[in-house]
């Protein structure tokens, strides 16, 4: 025995391999050529963390694939004595009269991502989808569901790896997906 003991009610190591995630990437790319009978389909990646989704989904959609990369800017702020969280991007693809496909990597809060849904439907796109790798229904704060996902999952940690990296930038490179258990943050001290 090495002398550790896991801590009371410690959640276990959560992994999703390489190849779970080729064969459901693969799957999704079914569905969605499926879906898009043989239409050019304009991909909207949501960077940084989706773009190795990206790559191997769009590699299995089966149908002319146009793609298109935005980047958000997002801060917290504080507004008369509330806190809101602000999110911009640069000017958005023209898509009208296309069929849009928004691909992310994980969708928890679902904030940025309506935001950018919204703006989108706003150019007046034939269809509006989205995919992504992880989603997290019990963080959502809006009311959005994904058209495609990879994975649900209740883990509130930090996931890591297929794109997804650490706080220190570690782990992106990995093939399988684990799960990073957050430390609590420490109390600020008193002024």
């Amino acid at each position: 025995m090495s002398g550790r003991r896991a801590a009371k009610g410690a959640q276990r190591q959560e992994t999703i391999s390489a190849g779970r995630i080729a064969a459901r990437v693969a799957e999704l790319g079914r569905a969605i050529t499926r879906a898009c009978q043989g239409r050019r389909v304009d991909v909207v990646v949501m960077m940084d963390r989706g773009f190795m989704f990206a790559a191997d989904l769009m590699r299995n959609v089966d149908a002319p694939v146009v793609c298109h990369f935005v980047h958000a800017d997002v801060r917290d702020v504080e507004q008369s004595g509330h806190a809101r969280r602000e999110v911009t991007f640069g000017k958005g693809p023209a898509v009208r009269g296309r069929d849009v496909l928004v691909i992310d990597a994980v969708l928890d809060s679902g904030v940025t991502q309506e935001f950018l849904l919204r703006s989108l439907g706003d150019t007046q796109p034939r269809s509006l989808r989205m995919a992504v790798l992880l989603d997290k229904p019990e963080q959502r704060r809006v009311a959005l569901e994904p058209d495609y996902f990879g994975f649900r999952t209740a883990s509130n940690g930090l996931w890591v790896g297929y794109g997804l990296a650490a706080s220190n930038g570690m782990g992106r490179n990995q093939k399988a997906l684990s799960v990073q258990l957050l430390t609590k943050k420490r109390a600020r001290p008193k002024r």
